[in-house]
């Protein structure tokens, strides 16, 4: 399936340009960064405060939720107090079951975003409905109905249109024949497309967002794929929606939409954290600066893809010892000094828990250390040897045989069969080696452009039936912002390919971090799952209860428990569907009031705001999923 111009270079898959009030989106243009309010959109002026700030951040395009009139006739005083003040940015009005509401803020704004899943269809109620032929265009007749005059009005004013397609709303007549897939996520949008190109109007983009990251980019993948089997060029908006906040929320934001801009795909991006909106700015630049320069980097390699089928999410086959120091889920390498060991965080630095005074392995523990130096002082010595009987690989690249799980050499190297061995991506003469040496696990390091290299380097063991299991190995520099970014990035497109088994960061920034980030990233790849996993939007104006409160409010009182999911959700426009991925929901349903979900499934409504969250404890308490949290070292009382 060809989805992107290369995937052995980045080169930047060209689209029409739409203009969007006087910013250019697509063709020549660069990657246009956007965010969204969060205040009441009735108050006009915090509304419009919100977005100079957003503009003086850096934000080129700013929408703000349009939910009926009252909404769309603030979008006029909105304008005039952006145009008073010599602000120009466009103004985008989001639009979710109320066409009407879409042609009255049309006349104030630059751009409408339109929900294909809740703009003509009723909420979704995930219940079974048959469709035969006739029914169903009878329904896509109900979209040409209601869309047209908005597409209509559109062409005579000259606004922009973004058909944005969310994996949370997607229509019952879309989940019955399609299912709930990135697949019907893309036919979701192609039908309003339709619409558009038959009154031969064109200044529309798409977008293709959902909470899980490898759902966001399969379904961006197969709506280009499908836009070049039609001839088509219109410009993509990337996003991870209810991506959270903190470093979690950057790092799946970065797994989604800097994969897809690694691949040419792209041309405006907004990173949605559960934070104030001009935070989001600055990983949006950041994640604009990587991709630049990858843009930048001439060297394309010669290899055709065969390794990954983009056309589905699949596992890679692989064959793990018993006895070797990695994780079935994925695998978490960091690098190790002397003084490292020395510290008194050392092995919390690592995720181990204490019992007895003995390191025990815990969920988020590394699954092995790599030595690369001689270590030589007593209780540096007797600090591995404690960690190693906790279970934890020793790699050795130093001279500490006697304390080493593993040697590890490069493979020119080494002599045994068997063994950890490093390979450097760009060193194809060592290739045929692995037929040779047969290593149990390989540590893959490789230079720019690194995401194409390993991809290459995939692209061997398959041709030869190898299953060796990978553990990628990057090193990163600059600051430890731009490290979210990057690693996260690079490490999660090959990871949601699954393309390696383990990742192994290297830089000079603190163990304790580099662990932390480490298992970020496998849990937004979706593998290895090692903390609460929290799906939360980001506020707008549609939010009905202090999200980014209610939030750290349930992440203080929730974060011990690995495996579960829980989505907390400012309404109900998206809550329901983005349930799918959560194990329990939290969802503002009015003024004050919350509904708690088990999956999609609603099963307590309007409990008052000031007890829903004890409520939430309860409910995970009664599915089984409760664990008590762990006692701190302070809160253990010694008797």
């Amino acid at each position: 399936m060809k989805y992107c111009n290369s995937t052995s270079k980045t080169k930047r898959f060209k689209t029409r340009e739409v203009l969007v009030g006087n910013v250019g989106v697509g063709g020549d243009n660069p990657i246009r960064i956007q965010s969204m309010t969060t205040s009441d959109t009735r108050d006009a002026k915090a509304t419009a405060d919100q977005i100079m700030k957003l503009a003086d951040y850096g934000c080129e395009i700013a929408r703000v939720t349009v939910q009926g009139k009252k909404e769309a006739d603030a979008c006029e005083e909105i304008k005039n107090i952006l145009l008073q003040k010599n602000y120009t940015i466009p103004l985008v009005a989001d639009i979710h079951f109320y066409p009407a509401a879409a042609m009255r803020a049309v006349d104030f704004v630059d751009k409408v975003r339109v929900n294909p899943g809740n703009f003509v269809d009723k909420r979704a109620t995930f219940k079974t409905i048959e469709y035969d032929d006739a029914t169903y265009r009878d329904e896509i007749k109900k979209i040409e109905d209601k869309f047209s005059p908005l597409v209509e009005k559109c062409i005579r004013l000259k606004r922009a249109i973004r058909i944005g397609t969310n994996h949370g709303s997607l229509s019952d007549r879309i989940m019955n024949r399609y299912g709930d897939t990135p697949f019907g996520m893309v036919e979701s949008a192609i039908e309003f497309a339709r619409v558009c190109r038959d009154l031969n109007y064109h200044d529309f983009m798409f977008s293709m967002k959902a909470s899980n990251p490898l759902v966001m980019m399969q379904a961006y993948r197969l709506l280009n794929a499908e836009m070049i089997k039609l001839g088509w060029n219109y410009p993509l908006h990337l996003g991870v929606t209810e991506a959270g906040n903190k470093e979690d929320g950057r790092v799946k934001s970065a797994i989604g939409i800097g994969s897809l801009l690694l691949d040419g795909l792209g041309d405006t991006i907004r990173v949605s954290l559960t934070e104030d909106p001009w935070y989001e700015i600055d990983p949006c630049k950041r994640l604009v600066q990587f991709y630049e320069s990858y843009l930048k980097d001439a060297h394309r390699l010669d290899f055709d893809e065969k390794a990954r089928d983009v056309s589905e999410i699949s596992k890679r086959e692989v064959e793990i010892k018993e006895d070797a120091p990695l994780h079935r889920d994925g695998s978490v390498f960091v690098t190790i000094n002397e003084n490292d060991i020395l510290k008194d965080t050392f092995y919390h630095d690592l995720g181990l828990e204490m019992q007895f005074s003995r390191p025990m392995l815990d969920q988020g523990s590394v699954d092995a250390i790599i030595l690369k130096s001689k270590i030589s002082n007593d209780e540096a010595l007797s600090k591995l040897t404690h960690l190693k009987e906790a279970g934890v690989g020793i790699l050795d690249m130093g001279d500490n045989k006697e304390l080493a799980t593993e040697s590890l050499r490069g493979i020119r190297a080494t002599s045994e069969k068997g063994s950890f061995v490093t390979i450097k991506a760009e060193d194809r003469e060592t290739y045929p080696l692995i037929l040779e040496k047969k290593p149990t696990c390989i540590i893959l390091t490789a230079k720019y452009p690194r995401l194409h290299a390993a991809r290459e380097f995939f692209e061997y063991l398959k041709e030869n039936d190898l299953k060796i299991p990978i553990v990628l190995s990057f090193t990163f520099g600059s600051s430890y912002e731009d490290l979210v970014i990057e690693s996260a990035t690079e490490f999660g497109a090959l990871l949601a390919d699954s393309l390696g088994e383990g990742i192994h960061i290297e830089g000079d920034f603190p163990i304790e971090n580099l662990k932390s980030l480490s298992f970020g990233i496998l849990q937004g790849s979706r593998m290895r799952s090692s903390k609460t996993e929290y799906i939360a939007c980001p506020s707008c104006g549609r939010t009905l209860f202090d999200l980014q409160e209610v939030t750290a409010n349930i992440q203080e009182k929730t974060a011990h428990l690995p495996g579960v999911k829980i989505a907390v959700m400012g309404c109900i426009v998206n809550g329901p569907g983005e349930m799918a991925d959560a194990d329990f929901g939290y969802v503002g349903s009015k003024p004050g009031m919350i509904d708690l979900y088990v999956g999609k499934e609603c099963v307590e409504k309007n409990i008052e705001s000031d007890v829903a969250c004890e409520r939430l404890i309860e409910l995970i308490k009664s599915h089984g999923r409760w664990v008590e949290p762990k006692k701190t070292a302070e809160e253990v009382v010694t008797v």
